[in-house]
């Protein structure tokens, strides 16, 4: 709910509510009541909130859960968040629907799995390589 999700992401950010307030041009008090639910923003002060927690209308509105996580917090504009995911004891996973419905993933498609001290990530084989590609080819056309 737009209470829940409006708590969670002042404190990800780490906002006092006179901050936020501020910020969109409203009393502590009114902003308070969101909070609490006893009343909503008009459109207008969604979009402002959004805009200030770098996110959308629709993720302030929406609550999503998984699994071991409870509620999650509303993504990043432009980023998904689709839940965790188990690692069985062949080390397989099971990419979320919704993740291979957003990316056309489908049954025996190649990845190249990425990552970096914070964790991994899964690229289309034939996008990566196409960059590696094309950016071999600019190196090509700049040497002498």
């Amino acid at each position: 709910m737009l209470k829940d999700n409006l708590v969670m992401l002042r404190n990800l950010h780490g906002f006092s509510q006179e901050e936020i307030a501020d910020r969109i041009g409203i009393s502590r008090q009114a902003y308070a009541k969101w909070e609490k639910g006893s009343t909503v923003p008009d459109v207008e002060k969604c979009a402002a909130l959004a805009r200030v927690y770098g996110t959308t209308v629709d993720g302030l509105l929406r609550t999503e859960t998984a699994d071991g996580i409870g509620q999650l917090p509303p993504a990043p504009e432009g980023k998904n968040i689709w839940g965790s995911v188990t690692i069985n004891d062949r080390g397989q996973i099971v990419i979320p629907k919704g993740a291979r419905d957003k990316f056309g993933l489908t049954g025996g498609q190649r990845l190249i799995v990425l990552g970096d001290e914070e964790g991994i990530a899964l690229v289309p084989a034939e996008m990566f390589e196409g960059k590696i590609r094309a950016a071999l080819d600019l190196l090509a056309v700049r040497e002498p």
